[in-house]
């Protein structure tokens, strides 16, 4: 049968039905275990249960040699970068470590190291479980972060601080640089394949059929190009902007978690998280009046819009923080 080149259609319908059956796998997963170990355990585990699932999803299709559900339903197979052999199992090992393992690695790090820059030294002791940083906030790499950080100057922390955030904000625009750059050349639809040089082949039909709608994609890159520059000049715009913004939060928040802590001392009454289980911070109300942590309870509604006691249906904007709620 002939074969030829895969064109940008094929590829974005590849990729749209990979990741149609990569969520249904992360949802049943996700599901299992809320069913299993509870909501904290599902807060906690959420973005791990997610990798396990896509790396699974990988492992029994492309790195053991078989194509995806999504390759199938194009009829499309991998090709090195000659175009005449299969990808060898070391290259797609490198892909599949690239499109799931080290997203999630860059993640984390950047997430932890943040947390680290953030927090003054008489709140390490406290920030130790937040529930934002999910479970390896335990392991060794925040650890490791832990001593780095602590051999920095404040001046140096400022500036690392700063780097952070720029790379918090580039790598995204630079899966949307590489997206608009694929629309019009119609080659690697992913940056994981574009580094390891994986491109397919389709099987049959007529060589031109993609070719039609190749100016329309060509057209649609050229937009994103230009939006993307649009979009780069009002972030550096609003850069200082927003952190001067976090600077105020910054010091908002310690003023107010310093008067929570000496009334509750005075008191002696404490009140809990439902979902964290520990002490509340920043104390933050439901539309149904049940009160939680501001970071448990924007986490929570990050994948369920209804409260995690009563499960009354709500959005986002209507949660409440108490700004000088004191018990």
């Amino acid at each position: 049968r002939a074969m030829a080149a895969a064109g940008p259609a094929r590829l974005v319908r590849c990729g749209q039905k990979d990741e149609l059956y990569r969520s249904g796998l992360r949802s049943g997963a996700g599901t299992a275990l809320h069913g299993l170990a509870g909501a904290k355990k599902w807060l906690e585990w959420r973005r791990e249960i997610d990798l396990l699932s896509d790396v699974a999803y990988f492992v029994l299709t492309t790195l053991s040699g078989y194509q995806t559900l999504g390759e199938e339903y194009v009829n499309i197979v991998q090709v090195d970068s000659t175009k005449k052999r299969v990808p060898s199992f070391l290259r797609r090992a490198i892909f599949v470590s690239l499109h799931t393992v080290v997203p999630y690695c860059l993640e984390k790090g950047l997430l932890h190291l943040e947390h680290e820059l953030q927090i003054e030294p008489d709140e390490s002791r406290t920030s130790q479980s937040s529930p934002a940083l999910g479970l390896s906030s335990q392991t060794l790499i925040r650890n490791w972060i832990q001593k780095q950080v602590g051999e920095l100057t404040e001046q140096q922390k400022k500036r690392v601080l700063q780097i952070v955030y720029v790379l918090k904000q580039c790598i995204p625009l630079l899966h949307r640089l590489h997206l608009a750059v694929f629309y019009i050349s119609g080659t690697f639809y992913h940056l994981s394949k574009r580094i390891t040089g994986i491109t397919y082949l389709h099987f049959g039909g007529l060589q031109g059929e993609d070719q039609s709608i190749r100016s329309s994609y060509k057209f649609l890159g050229i937009i994103s190009l230009f939006h993307l520059l649009l979009t780069i000049g009002v972030q550096m715009y609003s850069f200082k902007q927003k952190q001067r913004a976090r600077q105020e939060w910054k010091l908002h928040r310690n003023l107010a978690h310093q008067k929570n802590t000496t009334k509750e001392k005075t008191t002696g009454r404490h009140s809990h998280c439902t979902l964290c289980l520990e002490e509340r911070r920043h104390t933050t109300a439901t539309p149904c009046g049940h009160l939680f942590c501001w970071e448990c309870i924007t986490e929570w509604c990050n994948t369920r819009t209804e409260c995690p006691l009563c499960r009354e249906k709500f959005h986002p904007q209507k949660l409440i923080y108490l700004r000088h709620y004191q018990l």
